[in-house]
């Protein structure tokens, strides 16, 4: 799971301030790494749910925090998407989603951006192929789902803002869930379960939750548009948000009101 607490603004969520956490800071930044993370949506007895993670207490990042299954890209999933056959016109569609985000302005970094990653003789996958692959492979790590590419619709990328001691660029699906087996089997979480989205934002309210700024403002919107139909019918722009004032370790999961 690789989900990243932001202060931004978007969708209602204020900026946080501070200055940057020790260790990290112009001088010594943390890298930005590529992440996906993964929310299913399915309608339910009181309304819209969506399948979520307890995360353990103890974790070196994100700790305690609800989050949606997900996590950091990896070199497994550049061979992946190089063999996957996945349509050009997915592909071309999903590049078209993400155009305003990093990866298709400066594709795959570091050792994700060796030849060799994908695979002897293979042809080097599009950026957008490889975070479909990352996406199909950590919900089936972390839920043991099975689920159709063309069912993951690019909706939203966040980005770390400085001062963190872990930064992502992560990028948001969303698919419908009402016909997917997911479980809980992931040992960074104490549970894994579907929760109505309004349940998810009344116990935050009421400090029985704690949610990452990106978690928190995806849910509010989703729980706006009330249904996994009125979801999956939005015309979605996906505009990246990108902080740049950096944040300590201790603001970066601060109240929210």
């Amino acid at each position: 799971m690789s989900e990243t607490p932001l202060a931004g603004s978007a969708a209602g969520a204020p900026p946080a301030g501070g200055g940057p956490a020790a260790g990290t800071g112009p001088a010594n930044p943390a890298p930005v790494r590529p992440a996906v993370s993964v929310i299913l949506v399915r309608d339910g007895a009181d309304g819209l749910e969506v399948f979520v993670q307890h995360r353990v207490k103890t974790m070196d990042f994100a700790a305690g925090m609800v989050v949606y299954p997900g996590g950091r890209v990896d070199p497994a999933d550049v061979r992946a998407a190089a063999s996957a056959g996945y349509p050009d016109e997915l592909i071309a569609a999903h590049e078209r989603a993400w155009e305003a985000s990093t990866l298709a302005a400066e594709g795959l970094g570091g050792g994700l951006a060796d030849p060799a990653a994908a695979g002897a003789g293979a042809e080097a996958p599009s950026f957008a192929a490889v975070l479909l692959a990352c996406a199909q492979r950590e919900l089936g790590e972390e839920t043991g789902a099975v689920i159709d590419p063309a069912a993951l619709r690019p909706w939203a990328n966040w980005t770390t803002p400085p001062g963190r001691h872990k930064r992502f660029d992560t990028y948001f699906y969303v698919a419908r869930g009402a016909h997917t087996q997911v479980r809980h089997q992931t040992t960074e979480a104490t549970d894994s379960l579907w929760m109505p989205a309004a349940r998810i934002l009344a116990e935050r309210s009421a400090g029985r939750l704690r949610l990452m700024r990106p978690t928190l403002t995806l849910l509010m919107e989703l729980d706006s548009l009330g249904s996994a139909d009125a979801i999956m019918g939005v015309e979605r722009v996906v505009e990246p948000v990108r902080p740049n004032v950096p944040i300590s370790e201790s603001d970066a999961h601060r109240p929210l009101d």
